[in-house]
This record gives C-alpha cells, sequence and structure tokens, in this order.
C-alpha cells in the first residue's frame, strides 16, 4: 500500500494547470509547421503563420495562448494500491485547480447553467477516474475551450447504418460547425459502449499526440480517410478557405448493445492544451 497526501495531490493539479493554460504541445506545434507548408491558400498560410506566433509568444511570456482557458477536465489514473490520506480526492483535485486560476490569473468561465452565476474560481472540475494496477497516481490536466465544446455531437445511429453512417455523421457535424470552433481543428470521435461512454471516448481521443497513429489497422485507415475527406471541404483555416481544417482525426470504439451505435465527436480548436504529471 502506498500513501499520498491530498495535499500533495492538490500541488500536482495546480502545477499540471498553471502549465496546460498556457500553449499548446510541440506535437501541435509541428503539426501547424506541416499544415502551413502545403496550405495553398495565402490567407490560410497567414493565419497558420498568425497561430504558430501567437503560441510561441504564449510559451516565452507564460500567458495563455488563448484568453478562453476552459473548464477544467482532469483524468485520474489511480493505482490500486493507493491510498489517499488527510483528504477527499475530490476536494484536493479542485482546490488545484482553485489555485492554479488564481495564480495563473486565468480566466475563471465556470458557472451554474440555469441562472448564470459563476462560481468565481473555476470549479468545480469535471474528473474522470480510472483504477489502474500499481501504486501510481497519474493526473491528466485539460482546460478545455468551449468554442470548440460547444460544436461538439453525438448520435444514436441507426445499427443498419454501419460504417458509412458513422462517417456521414462526422462529415455532417463538421460542416455544421463550419468554422466556429476556431479551425484547424482536431476531433475525437468514440464509437460504441452507451450514449454517455461514447463521448467519454471522443474527449479522451484528444489527449492523443497530434501525428501518432492508431494501433488499430482499420481505425487508422478510417482516421485517414476522415482527415483528408474534411480538409477537401476547403472550410480551412479560421473557416476562411483552405486546405487545412483538421489537424487530425483520432478513433476509439468499445463494443456496444446489438440494438445501437453511439457515436460522438468531440471538437478541440488549435489551443489544444493539456499536461500530465505522475506521482
Amino acid at each position: 500500500m502506498r500513501i499520498i497526501d491530498a495535499k500533495d495531490v492538490t500541488a500536482a493539479v495546480r502545477g499540471a494547470f498553471l502549465a496546460a493554460c498556457i500553449a499548446p504541445g510541440e506535437d501541435v506545434a509541428r503539426a501547424l509547421c506541416e499544415a502551413e507548408k502545403k496550405e495553398s491558400s495565402p490567407s490560410g498560410r497567414e493565419i497558420l503563420c498568425q497561430l504558430m506566433d501567437n503560441n510561441r509568444i504564449a510559451a516565452a511570456e507564460g500567458i495563455p495562448s488563448c484568453q478562453d482557458t476552459g473548464m477544467a477536465v482532469v483524468y485520474l489514473e489511480i493505482g490500486q494500491d493507493v491510498h489517499i490520506i488527510n483528504g477527499n480526492l475530490t476536494d484536493a483535485v479542485n482546490e488545484g485547480v482553485r489555485r492554479a486560476y488564481d495564480e495563473g490569473y486565468f480566466r475563471k468561465s465556470v458557472l451554474s447553467p440555469l441562472d448564470r452565476i459563476n462560481t468565481g474560481d473555476n470549479t468545480p472540475a469535471v474528473i474522470y477516474t480510472e483504477i489502474v494496477p500499481g501504486s501510481g497516481l497519474r493526473v491528466v490536466a485539460v482546460p478545455k475551450g468551449f468554442g470548440s465544446e460547444n460544436m461538439s455531437a453525438l448520435r444514436m445511429l441507426n445499427p443498419s447504418e454501419g460504417r458509412q453512417g458513422v462517417l456521414d455523421f462526422i462529415l455532417e457535424a463538421v460542416q455544421n460547425a463550419g468554422g466556429s470552433p476556431c479551425p484547424p481543428v482536431v476531433l475525437g470521435v468514440g464509437i460504441g459502449g452507451t450514449f454517455e461512454y461514447a463521448a467519454y471516448l471522443s474527449k479522451k481521443q484528444l489527449l492523443r499526440e497530434v501525428g501518432s497513429i492508431n494501433p488499430d489497422p482499420a481505425l487508422a485507415q478510417m482516421e485517414a480517410e476522415l482527415k483528408a475527406r474534411i480538409n477537401a471541404l476547403g472550410i480551412g483555416p479560421m473557416g476562411l478557405g483552405g486546405d487545412t481544417y483538421c489537424l487530425a482525426v483520432y478513433i476509439a470504439q468499445f463494443p456496444t448493445h446489438l440494438a445501437g451505435l453511439p457515436v460522438a465527436v468531440n471538437f478541440s480548436c488549435h489551443a489544444l492544451r493539456h499536461t500530465e504529471v505522475t506521482l
């Protein structure tokens, strides 16, 4: 049994969000650079260059590359041999978020959904926990912006629609979104499971390294096909036309009931930011 103090969880979450809210990682930087070299639209190239400059300045100055520092989403992988002491795990995570958004002077955007009263500290976080083998605790911090989140979609397809129905729905979601999610985007797709699990899968795909290849050959082919078809729509950077709307499409699937075919699409804008730390 390994003992982890709740205050150490708070410190880890604080540090992760202080880092995550600043700028995307090197994988996104590489993808933008590669896209700029291939972009045929002059305005598209200019936008991509501005995004790269913006990210470099943000990293150098330690300020957010986008003012929307999102709703805090936290993925916790908790070793089955871990025991948290001196506090509640959820409270420890929220305290870390609270400190990070205060100390970083990040925008606090979280409020009650109906009366629209701001909570004042960007809490509560959306927390997902998974029990895994071992004695470690992995924290992944995702400041999820809502310009892209608002464009996300989920549909319970008829099973007879199959693979083609899945492709059609994803393309429809992109066409409906247009320039609203601040493209270029990364798309996470979840197929199968249940209504809510498909959405969970889709968001978690945004944690994959941009440029990575799906280990499942069938899904890798599907991802490449979708990326090509989406970029061929000509929506382009910021929706102003061009070849670069989508930097990557990442798909996960999970067994589902014979009567259903849930599909979820989660959008991330070019400011795809996340950081992880392991205790």
